[in-house]
């Protein structure tokens, strides 16, 4: 049984081919193409063309290759979205999360609304470009495309859309949007009403594993292909990633590591109430009755921005290069939170490293390297904090933390993970989201029993890299020494 996860990330998108064979998961990358948002006057947007292109390249790369799948899920990023109108045809471009329509409108909803109320209906991290401010913000600017749409999909909702002509919702990417109200299992009536959008765009959400049709015939016929079914598997990508953790046992931490970082726990019910609140923990929705537990670090966007502005200014080094400067460069100098909002949207990151360390008197990284190094510290140390938060909110003791996705790759960082929360470190497998998203196909297809099966097969397939906590010492007092500069007490 050959099946194909779409996999789209915040910089690049992979089609993956999946096989059984003796109860082991084999996994072939076919097709892999970068994910680049476009820049037009003010605004940045998704190239989601682009990306219903690539998606049709990954089949024809899959026919060419003699392993047409039996079927195909698709995941992606969480918040953004497309509008159709009545034609049933997409209106403007996806707007790309770090666009900064938004701005200060989060505040304002927050004064008319309150934290609390927002909070108590959705369970949602309060984040200045969820789907909620995103189109409160359309409306502030009266803009032209709410006259005319009709219905509102999520950008894995929108590309599955294209391919089958099925208008579905899919509840994991639903419930990012802070528009869905976890205690009644619906969309929010009351919010929508308040920023003036018709509930009627939104459809009641499918769970992971459910049919989502077919492709379309014109597809078939263009692409030679025959009917290919379409599940809609965990369609926010954390959600896959999380589903592919290969614990041992049902309570366990996890940190999905990419251009963000999302750290956090299954849970069977959201964790609703004041601390949850106060500390800005999320409640999305998981696979198969579960709930994530989370919240989102602003993870490698930091490094990859600055490492972008380095290259833009005559400076090319490989990866290695660069994590060979990172480990010349002198220990624990400065910090940053990682969370800052001044981290948020694309730019210059020397400089705002070099704003935040002089307002907070601290030493300005000097070289590159230095740079680099405080981006991967800070990160790590903040891994820490959060991790001894989720603790807390959900009443477990982790004895160890599972690290998934691309970041991964970067061994010093996994490394440095296992320093700062002085605990082990279980790395892979390193494409978690992909992984996870074939397992729902399967598990739908009754290939496997239910998702623990999927996970111990997903153990057994492959590799785990362990790294055991070093240098104890100088990373507890370098911790402390982030917690006074980021302003966090000390856990």
């Amino acid at each position: 049984m050959t099946i194909l996860a779409y996999d789209l990330g915040a910089g690049s998108g992979r089609a993956i081919v999946g096989r059984l064979t003796d109860h082991r998961i084999v996994t072939q990358e076919i097709h892999r193409f970068a994910n680049e948002p476009v820049k037009v006057g003010p605004h940045l947007y998704w190239d989601i063309l682009r990306l219903y292109h690539e998606l049709q390249q990954g089949l024809v790369t899959a026919k060419q290759e003699r392993m047409v799948p039996e079927s195909i899920g698709i995941d992606s990023w969480a918040v953004d979205f497309g509008l159709i109108g009545r034609s049933g045809e997409l209106l403007g471009n996806p707007y790309h999360y770090r666009d900064p329509h938004t701005t200060g409108v989060m505040e304002e909803l927050i004064a008319e609304l309150t934290a609390e109320r927002i909070f108590e209906a959705t369970g949602i991290q309060f984040l200045s470009f969820n789907t909620l401010y995103q189109l409160a913000a359309l409306r502030r600017e009266d803009s032209s495309l709410l006259k005319e749409a009709q219905r509102l999909l999520m950008i894995p909702d929108l590309l599955r859309y294209f391919m089958t002509g099925e208008m579905i919702n899919e509840f994991t990417n639903a419930t990012t949007t802070q528009l869905y109200n976890s205690r009644q299992q619906e969309w929010d009536r009351k919010l929508l009403s308040h920023i003036g959008i018709p509930s009627s765009w939104f459809g009641k959400p499918v769970q992971p594993g459910t049919s989502a049709g077919q492709l379309r015939s014109s597809l078939m016929d263009e692409l030679g292909l025959p009917a290919i079914a379409v599940t809609a598997v965990a369609e926010h990508d954390t959600a896959s990633a999380v589903v592919a953790v290969p614990a041992l046992s049902d309570s366990f931490a996890y940190l999905s590591c990419g251009t963000w970082s999302l750290m956090g726990t299954e849970m069977s019910e959201p964790v609703i109430h004041e601390q949850a609140l106060q500390l800005n923990f999320t409640n999305e929705g998981g696979a198969y009755g579960t709930y994530r537990l989370l919240k989102n670090i602003m993870g490698l966007w930091i490094f990859e921005e600055y490492k972008r502005e380095c290259e833009r200014n005559g400076h090319h080094a490989s990866y290695g290069e660069w994590l060979s400067g990172v480990e010349q460069a002198p220990a624990f100098q400065s910090f940053i939170d990682p969370d800052d909002p001044i981290f948020l949207h694309a730019g210059d990151m020397a400089k705002r490293i070099a704003d935040y360390c002089r307002r907070t008197n601290q030493p300005i990284p000097a070289s590159r390297g230095a740079m680099a190094r405080c981006i991967f510290e800070s990160l790590v140390l903040k891994y820490r904090y959060v991790l001894e938060l989720t603790e807390q909110l959900s009443g477990k003791a982790f004895d160890g933390l599972h690290m998934v996705g691309g970041g991964i790759q970067n061994r010093l960082l996994c490394q440095w993970t296992a320093n700062a929360i002085a605990r082990p470190v279980w790395a892979g497998p390193a494409e978690g989201s992909a992984i996870g998203n074939l397992a729902v196909q399967w598990i739908a297809q009754g290939a496997f029993r239910d998702i623990r099966e999927a996970r111990a097969v997903i153990r057994d397939s492959f590799p785990v890299d362990v790294y055991e906590p070093q240098d104890q010492e100088a990373w507890q007092q370098a911790y402390v020494g982030f917690c006074r500069y980021v302003e966090v007490p000390v856990q």
